[in-house]
């Protein structure tokens, strides 16, 4: 039987696909809003090759109407939203002063106000039925801008408010819709093969990479036991942390390392078309160019889907810890007695 009925944003590519991919591994009916048709087709096949009903609707999440009517659309054909995912995202990469004032707003109209778009669609239809769940897919870049991205660091930046004033609307009205916000690492997406680029070399996450199933795995689990926030991957946790703590330092060194650090000089396949007015033709799946250099989990993110196990480990460490400090200061104690 069906988990119920999933609507992922930006689901045709990336890390968007691979979580479309995973809900329906895991029983889930999901419906697709994106833009691209081909992209659409397959991943609609990619749900129903794994037995869950799907639907693909031709979406710009910048529009609200058409979020809005994608969304009617949705619970008129499957049947009631429980489950609603902001991915969307376009992308364009240089510097702040000689990026085009008309392609800073589009990616600020995709990349936050898709999310305020789909958030607003979702809990009109949540929270008078008391349930559902809503999942913002953030980012390391949520806490932590970085050079030639400022239109996308500034919209993760934005989201995170956005989403925490949302929460204590939802805690206020003692609503027992959930709203979670998943904060990724650098991912192997084919994001980087359209993005809008102003770089002498082709664009490139920030390594250390991950494969994009490795965030949609954790997206997955998130989906299986809300939580508020997730951070996926130790560069993730550092990124936050750091930013906590050394933010002065930060600066300094992303400004000598975030420029080279965004470049592969090394890959010399073709920019596709830059997707961000207009889709790209074609299905270009989950996966982008930098499969060699992508690690496929890490502690962190296994963590994320063992969370019984990690609490009763962190727990035995934690007593473990404690009573070797207890076998020590009763050591120390005794030989103080001593004559």
């Amino acid at each position: 039987m069906s988990r119920g009925v999933a609507v992922v944003t930006g689901g045709t590519a990336g890390l968007g696909r691979a979580i479309v991919r995973e809900l329906a591994d895991r029983g889930w009916d999901v419906a697709v809003l994106a833009r691209g048709e081909d992209g659409l087709r397959g991943a609609e096949s990619d749900i129903r090759i794994r037995g869950g009903r799907a639907l693909g609707i031709s979406t710009d999440v910048a529009d609200r109407e058409a979020v809005e009517s994608a969304a009617d659309r949705v619970e008129a054909e499957l049947g009631p939203i429980e489950l609603w995912i902001n991915d969307a995202m376009v992308g364009v990469f240089g510097e702040f002063l000689t990026t085009a004032p008309e392609d800073f707003e589009r990616t600020t109209q995709v990349n936050y106000f898709g999310f305020v778009n789909g958030t607003r669609a979702a809990l009109k239809r949540m929270v008078p039925r008391q349930r559902g769940h809503v999942i913002q897919i953030g980012s390391a870049l949520a806490h932590r801008g970085i050079p030639l991205q400022a239109a996308y660091c500034g919209a993760k930046h934005a989201i995170k408010g956005f989403t925490e004033s949302v929460t204590t609307e939802l805690l206020h009205a003692k609503s027992p819709v959930r709203i979670s916000s998943v904060d990724m690492p650098a991912l192997n997406t084919i994001q980087f093969n359209w993005v809008k680029t102003q770089l002498p070399h082709h664009p490139q996450p920030v390594p250390p990479i991950y494969q994009p199933e490795v965030g949609a795995k954790a997206v997955a689990d998130v989906a299986d036991r809300p939580r508020r926030r997730t951070w996926v991957g130790e560069p993730t946790i550092k990124t936050v942390l750091g930013n906590r703590f050394i933010a002065g330092l930060l600066d300094h060194y992303l400004a000598k390392t975030g420029y080279s650090g965004q470049q592969a000089p090394e890959k010399l396949e073709a920019m596709l078309p830059n997707n961000l007015y207009e889709p790209a033709s074609g299905d270009k799946g989950a996966r982008g160019i930098f499969g060699s250099e992508s690690r496929n989990g890490s502690p962190a993110t296994w963590a994320i889907g063992h969370r019984k196990t990690t609490a009763a480990a962190a727990v035995g460490v934690g007593g473990a810890v404690l009573g070797g400090a207890v076998v020590a200061a009763t050591g120390v104690v005794s030989r103080l007695r001593r004559p």
